[in-house]
């Protein structure tokens, strides 16, 4: 099977219950398009006057917020703790995240909406222990050029001091991630056995698929 490494720079954000307000706040739902939110992802958080969709002027920036620290800003793995994307079920949460160039979130636990949109989306989520969990965040502390390499494949996360852990992941997610399926996609995997169920089904229960000519 195809594989799909991830490496990359820690962002660590040491917070729990982590919404999806704060991760994108709602004055730039009015766009349904999945690009160009990165700017505005922890946008309350990353700058200190408040803007909109049709904000143009420079912000002013919250020099003590993780993404605007080097070399956080330029992470692609967040590592957080509990309940991360609480909150309303908005994707735009996902976008954001995906447009700002995240491509993994571990933690200890998600909101389960938050969940599902993400694999939806391409973006990868890692539940973890507890204990592992702190032992990162203590490494990064000490050195914060911390860099992971997440092996989907094997579902393993390597740190910078060769410490391997392991994490679960469904088969229908890990193809999600790996070869960037779409529902569709996913199902049409599946389309022999589909024309199968739908030939046993028009056997057992005609009527069902009875044109109706009214």
């Amino acid at each position: 099977m195809k594989n799909k490494i991830i490496e990359g720079q820690v962002i660590p954000f040491d917070q729990s219950n982590i919404d999806t307000d704060a991760i994108i706040p709602k004055q730039y739902l009015k766009s349904i398009k999945k690009s160009g939110f990165g700017p505005f992802l922890f946008d309350s958080l990353r700058y200190t006057d408040p803007g909109d969709l049709s904000t143009t002027k420079k912000r002013n920036i919250n020099s003590k917020f993780v993404l605007n620290i080097k070399p956080y800003s330029s992470g692609n793995i967040i590592l957080t703790n509990d309940n991360f994307g609480c909150g309303s079920s908005r994707e735009h949460a996902v976008w954001a995240l995906k447009d700002f160039g995240i491509e993994a979130i571990i933690s200890t636990s998600f909101a389960d909406i938050f969940y599902r949109n993400s694999f939806k989306n391409g973006l990868l989520l890692i539940s973890i222990k507890k204990d592992e969990l702190d032992k990162m965040f203590r490494e990064i502390t000490m050195s914060p050029k911390y860099n992971l390499t997440i092996n989907i494949q094997n579902q393993t996360i390597t740190t910078p001091n060769d410490q391997v852990y392991s994490f679960a992941i469904s088969d229908s997610d890990k193809e999600r991630i790996i070869f960037e399926y779409d529902d569709i996609e996913l199902s049409l995997k599946h389309k022999d056995k589909i024309k199968i169920y739908e030939d046993r089904m028009k056997l057992l229960k005609p009527w069902v698929f009875e044109k109706n000519n009214d």
